[in-house]
Order: structure tokens, then sequence, then C-alpha cells
């Protein structure tokens, strides 16, 4: 062997799977003119990985010396078409790959595919039988399989369909019948596939308008059936070479149920223009974004045409996306939707909207067309700061026993982070006071699960002792301590769901507590101070709360109580306070229906606008 296997196999198969050993054999049989090819998929049992073997049979030509000699040299092809690669996947995932061939009637050739091969090669005389080629790997190299559906045959009939379906339609238009035979035995089960000419469909053709050089013309060949069940199927692919490398032109998310499709481009101009290991097209970018464009247009209205559902599909998604992300509503490419998947979708027009957010921004001057267009860009960043509230709330609907007083507390602010007026552009995704009511987002500082004396810090502007104790959020909103006017100071505990009625009270004991060390500075700068518990309300803690808090009537449940707490003991000094429990889900329900004014609000001028 010219190069070393193991380093070979390092180099080229960075990116590869189990099924590309199946494509290789099939398409090396295929190559040899067989006609009958046989996968036989053996494992003792289902998780015990170094028993599994694989054994590919075919009835081509064999390896006479000319095959063989090209097989020892990794490099050696005569065309673009035969890369000479390939079959180093079989030492990628197998130690040992036995290739026994019989040949020219009466030759045996016998070898193991390792650096020894030129050594371990014999050839024997035998009597007279049939041509073909036996290869058997055993002794897998990896730990697991990255999916169980690579010896699975039903899985690997669909994956050798969309792979061949191009040579398998050429050879049934030449009449030339194939037949593939998958078998496996995994464990106790057992299970068998044939892939024949009766999978292979009757395709049009129709030729596209576009040459993508001065020769080389693009034709499509397809077919679309309407089948008595729900089930669906697509096969999208370019023809390079006799293979049939997937191209997605229908994402499956698209497909229409009860509908087979095929989608194959054919075309001279592809010959070779795949990578060393067939896995990736070489085509320039400006050429593969016109085919792609070109594939797709022709895809979508012969689809549309014979398939009117993807119509209501299409038209579905294009709904949806609007109604979520009014904003977009004009980046979104109508030739897209329905086809690319949705998140593709949404990326591409999330990437015109930067595009253009980046051109405003480094205009020197604006021009009149310029300035019309900054105003759109600017009520589309708003929009998107309201749909991420929007999203925002939805994670706090969804929070449940499961979720944590931690994963509740990150949904109001990061946890351990201090917040200020001056980094709000940086901080705005991150802070979200706006939950409790939207007058907090003047907020001049918020600390989140920061220590006691940072807050008097921040609040007095003095250096003071240690103080281990951390409320679970503090606002200093209205104005700043640094400003000599008066401002205000918000606290808030939060208990996570579904916690017993001793956990809940002493969300209000904390509540006392901070306000003992805070109230020391009430009536200085300090103009009022708010008291929140943020809890879920049960039976039993409304019926805690009813003796001696009174029920303030808004969209949700929540109680209020005027209480005196002692700040000082020598002299005597007790200030009145006032403590909030509010219910969770009120919490949320309220946010909600102030952010779908917003939301309300943009829809309807983004639907006006789009005329």
């Amino acid at each position: 062997m010219q190069v070393k296997l193991s380093q070979a196999v390092k180099m080229f198969f960075t990116n590869s799977s189990l099924e590309m050993v199946y494509f290789e054999a099939v398409a090396n049989a295929l190559d040899a003119g067989a006609t009958e090819i046989s996968i036989n998929i053996m494992m003792d049992s289902e998780s015990y990985l170094p028993c599994l073997s694989i054994t590919i049979e075919d009835n081509g030509i064999g390896f006479t010396d000319e095959r063989y000699n090209k097989f020892v040299k990794l490099f050696n092809v005569d065309e673009d078409s035969h890369k000479g690669l390939g079959r180093l996947v079989y030492r990628f995932y197998f130690n040992e790959v036995k290739i026994e061939s019989y040949f020219e009637e009466t030759k045996k050739r016998e070898f193991y595919f390792n650096e020894e091969m030129s050594k371990n090669n014999t050839v024997t005389t035998v009597e007279k039988i049939k041509s073909g080629t036996k290869i058997t790997l055993k002794d897998y190299t990896l730990q697991k399989l990255a999916k169980n559906n690579y010896v699975s045959v039903n899985y690997l009939k669909t994956r050798l369909l969309e792979e061949f379906y191009s040579i398998l339609f050429q050879k049934k238009n030449a009449k030339q019948s194939i037949t593939i035979k998958l078998e496996s035995a995994i464990g106790t089960s057992k299970d068998k596939e044939v892939i024949d000419e009766s999978d292979i469909l009757a395709l049009k053709e129709v030729e596209l308008d576009l040459s993508v050089d001065l020769i080389n013309k693009l034709y499509l060949h397809y077919h679309i059936q309407k089948l008595d069940n729900n089930d669906k199927s697509l096969i999208s692919a370019i023809s390079i070479d006799n293979r049939t490398v997937k191209y997605e032109i229908v994402a499956d998310e698209n497909i229409p149920s009860g509908y087979k499709m095929v989608f194959l481009l054919f075309s001279d101009y592809f010959n070779g223009k795949v990578d060393l290991t067939r896995q990736n097209i070489n085509i320039p970018k400006d050429d593969e974004k016109r085919i792609k464009e070109l594939f797709r247009q022709k895809v979508a209205e012969l689809i549309e045409k014979e398939a009117p559902e993807v119509i209501k599909i299409k038209n579905r998604i294009k709904n949806n996306l609007i109604d979520r992300f009014p904003h977009l509503s004009h980046y979104f490419e109508d030739d897209e939707i329905g086809y690319s998947s949705r998140d593709n979708v949404l990326k591409n027009a999330q990437k015109k909207f930067f595009r253009d957010q980046k051109e405003l921004l480094e205009a020197s001057e604006f021009t009149d067309e310029q300035y019309d267009k900054s105003l759109k860009m600017s009520s589309m960043a708003l929009t998107e700061y309201v749909l991420f509230r929007q999203l925002t709330i939805e994670q706090l609907k969804n929070t449940t026993l499961s979720n944590s007083e931690n994963d509740l507390h990150n949904l109001f602010a990061t946890m351990k982070t201090t917040f200020n007026q001056e980094n709000i552009q940086d901080d705005i995704y991150k802070n979200k006071a706006w939950v409790l009511d939207d007058k907090y987002m003047t907020y001049k500082t918020v600390l989140s699960d920061k220590q006691m004396d940072e807050i008097i810090e921040h609040i007095t502007m003095e250096e003071v002792l240690p103080d281990g104790d951390r409320p679970d959020m503090a606002l200093i909103f209205s104005n700043s301590p640094f400003d000599n006017e008066p401002f205000d100071v918000v606290i808030v505990e939060f208990k996570k769901r579904g916690v017993k009625l001793e956990e809940n009270i002493k969300a209000i004991t904390q509540l006392e507590k901070r306000a003992r060390k805070l109230m020391k500075f009430y009536n200085n700068q300090i103009q009022r101070i708010w008291f929140y518990a943020i809890v879920e309300f049960n039976d039993d803690l409304e019926m805690h709360l009813r003796g001696e808090y009174k029920e303030l009537y808004s969209s949700g449940k929540m109680y209020y109580r005027e209480t005196k707490i002692a700040i000082e003991i020598n002299p005597d000094l007790i200030l009145p306070i006032s403590i909030y429990v509010w219910d969770l889900d009120a919490v949320i329900k309220d946010a909600d229906l102030r952010n779908a004014t917003f939301l309300n609000m943009i829809k309807s001028n983004f639907i006006i606008d789009e005329g």
C-alpha cells in the first residue's frame, strides 16, 4: 500500500457515518456491473458492538488483476468520478476487512484490507464458478453506534434509495434490473427488505432555464404521487457521478402527508464535483446559489401545481411567522416559506434585518430614503424587545414545581449581578424588572442576589460593615443617590412553586428583616420603600393572609398589610412599613396583559405597513 492506512483514515474521514460503509460497497458493486447485491448485518446482542459483523456480496466481475491493482493504490484512478478514497471508510469502522472475490470463471482472490494487503493477497484456481465479491467486516472500532438506524434494514433501504436513485433510475430505463437485498439478525430480532425496480418510479423530465456554463444544461427528473394513506417521502438530490447527492429543497417538516415525491437534477456539469470522500459538493458558490434558487423555484412550481396541500402549509407557516415576528414580515422570502425549514427562514430574515441595521449605523449622513428606513428599523428594534419580553413571560408561565428558586430568580434578573442605568443597552435582555412593573424600567441600579452591605453602600454611598444577608432583588429607581434627589427602593423576595406554608411565610419574615436595616435611611433621601414577597398562592397561604392582610384587586391575587417594625431599641424607634404578598401567576398575568397591548399595536402597524 502506498499510503499508511491508519493515517489516511484519520486524515480523510473526520466526518463520516457507518452508513457510508454500505454506500461504498454498493457503489463498487454497481461499478463492477453487479445486478444482485446482498447486505447481511449480524449482532449477537444489540448492546454488544464487538460482535457486529457486516457482509456485502455481489455478482459483479470481481477483483480482476486490473481492479485489484487500482484498489491497492490509493490515489490511482482513471477519472474524476472514481475518487479512490471511499474504501478507507471500511477501515474507519472495522479493524478486520476480508475480501473474497471470484473472477474470470476459475480464479479466486482472497486478501485482508490492511497495510500488509500486498503480501497477504492470494489467487487460486477453482472450478468454474460465477464471478462476484464478498466483503466481510468485523471487529467494530468505535464504542457505540451514532444511530441504531445504521443497523436497521428499513432505514438503510430508504438511505440507499436516496443515495443511488439516480443510477437505479438510469439502469431501469436501460432495461437493466438491479436487486439489493437487505437482511439483519440483531439478537433474536430478524428483518428483511428488498430494493428492486418497483421502488424506482417513472420520472418526468423538464429542462431548466439555466445554463451554468456554455455547454451543459440542467434537467429535472421528477415524480409526484398521491398516496392512499398519510405516509410521506421525498428525495431531492443532484446526480453526480451516478450517485445522488442529497440536496435539501423541501425541509422534512414541510413535506405534505400522503405524497411520495422524487426530484433529481441532472447535468454533465456536475461530473466529478464532489470531494474525495463524496461528502461535500464542490461547486463555486455563485453557481451553487443560482442552481439552488432555480431548483427550488421549479420544484415549488411543480409541487404547488400537483400537490395543492403545500399552498395551505405555506400560508399557515407564513401567517404564523408574521404573527410571531411581525417586524421581520417584509424580510421573509416567499420562495423559502413552506420549503426551507422554519428556522432557516427566520434566520435568513434576521440576517437581512441585521445587515440593514449595520448599513444605517455606519452611514455618515442620511438620505430621505435612509431616514425613512431608519424609522422603520428603530420600530423593528423595539419590536424585537417586546417579543423578547413575551418569550420571558412564556418561560415564566411554563415554570413548574421542578423549577428551582434560582430558575425563577434568573427569569427576573440574572443572579449575582448589578445592573446600572448607564449600561441599560447591554443589560436590557438580562434584567427583566419590567415583569414586576414597567415603571421599574426607570431604575438607576438593580442588585440581584447581592449582599445587604453592598445595597446599603449604593443607597448611602458610604462604606458599611460586611453583611452576608442577601435579598433576592433590590431596585433603586426614580432618581439616583448620586443626584441628591429623593429616590425609591424596592425589595423583592421569591419562593419557588409548591413550597409549604412555612416557607412562604419565611419570605415575609425576610422582608421584615431587610426593612429593619433599610428603614434607618428612610425619610432622608429614600422617599418610599416597597417590599414584595412573590410566591405561589394556595388555600393554606390565603387562609393565613386573610387574618391580617387586605386583598387588593388587580389581574390576579395580591395581599397588602401595613405593619410597624422596631428600628432602634434605645432610643425606641418604630416605623411603619407596607408589605405586599403577590401571587406569582398574578405577576405573570399582569405582565402578559401589559405586553399584549404593545404586541397588538405592533401587529396592527406592521400589517398596515405591509398593505
